[in-house]
């Protein structure tokens, strides 16, 4: 991701984070991508959040499980 920090902040990205299988190093080929993220102020728009999705999937061409931060609850977090 780092080698694509500029298209990834064409998004509104302020914050980006992977998280699941991949971190702990027990993916599979049919695993998907975790990843957290947190948009600037205004960008926390649902055409923002898919065309990043989409992005990221034909990036790592694989399913990618895009979850925003604020849409977690506090006790999870």
């Amino acid at each position: 991701m780092k080698t694509n920090i500029n298209k990834i902040e064409s998004f509104h990205v302020s914050k980006i984070a992977l998280f699941g299988s991949f971190v702990r190093d027990e993916q599979h080929s049919n695993s998907d991508i975790d990843i957290l993220v947190e948009f600037e102020k205004k960008f926390e728009t649902f055409d923002n959040y898919m065309d990043l999705k989409f992005y990221l999937e034909d990036l790592f061409d694989r399913k990618v499980d895009l979850v925003i931060i604020s849409s977690i609850k506090p006790t999870l977090i």
